[in-house]
């Protein structure tokens, strides 16, 4: 796969990574929206991949490597998350704060 190295090392050298539609600056979609207002209003720093401009490519790359069909995903420590929705449900919990360290209150 061409971009599998890519992929790879963004989602294992970075605590938070995000492959979504558009950029963090200017979303492209609703979904990439609220998860990157999500992880903003927690005041994360985390790296963005654009899907649509940076590698089209990516994201039929994405589904084989890590078996999640939509996008934004989510990676928190190298690992899948998720989706938006199911990022905004954890936060709701605190699940979500959990899993990046935050202390609970």
């Amino acid at each position: 796969m061409k971009y599998e190295k890519l992929i790879k090392d963004t989602v294992e050298k970075n605590n938070v990574a995000v492959f979504m539609k558009g950029t963090a600056e200017i979303p492209m979609c609703g979904f990439s929206a609220r998860l990157i207002d999500l992880l903003k209003s927690l005041d994360l720093e985390f790296v963005a991949v654009n899907i649509l401009e940076d590698h089209p490519t990516i994201a039929n790359e994405l589904k084989e490597i890590y078996g999640w069909p939509t996008s934004p995903q989510l990676y928190i420590d190298g690992k899948l998350v998720g989706g938006s929705d199911i990022a905004i449900e954890m936060a709701q919990t605190g699940e979500l704060q959990k899993l990046l360290g935050f202390d609970s209150e």
